[in-house]
């Protein structure tokens, strides 16, 4: 079992930072591939990025490509979310996901086994 916490949510102007983070209980989460995907209102839930076990590989969608950086601390069991350039397109909830049999690029949010609650980002113009 993982447990995963996000943090760092908030409001922000265009073209402002935010960083989220996402704190995971259990010895094992470096054997996890670790996603974060976003939902806003009335719209399906998207992949956002990716990082692999040791965090040598990255993946993103084309519409954060640039904006957007996945990282992560295996000593520290975290992930987090850098997010620079932001647009009010990017307000919608953020969540943090974990996975073993997951194909990153792939972006496929069944593929993941475990989910946190959500952090809501709300980009104002």
């Amino acid at each position: 079992q993982v447990q995963l916490v996000e943090s760092g949510g908030g409001l922000v102007q265009a073209g402002g930072s935010l960083r989220l983070s996402c704190a995971a209980s259990g010895r094992t989460f470096s054997s996890y591939v670790m996603g974060w995907f976003r939902q806003a209102p009335g719209k399906e839930r998207e992949f956002v990025a990716a990082i692999s076990w040791g965090g040598s590989r990255t993946y993103y969608a084309d519409s954060v490509k640039g904006r957007l950086t996945i990282s992560r601390d295996n000593a520290k069991n975290t992930v987090h979310l850098q997010m620079n350039s932001l647009k009010p397109e990017d307000t919608a909830v953020y969540y943090c996901a974990a996975g073993r049999g997951v194909v990153p690029a792939r972006g496929a949010a069944y593929e993941y086994d475990y989910w946190g609650q959500g952090t809501q980002v709300t980009v104002s113009s």
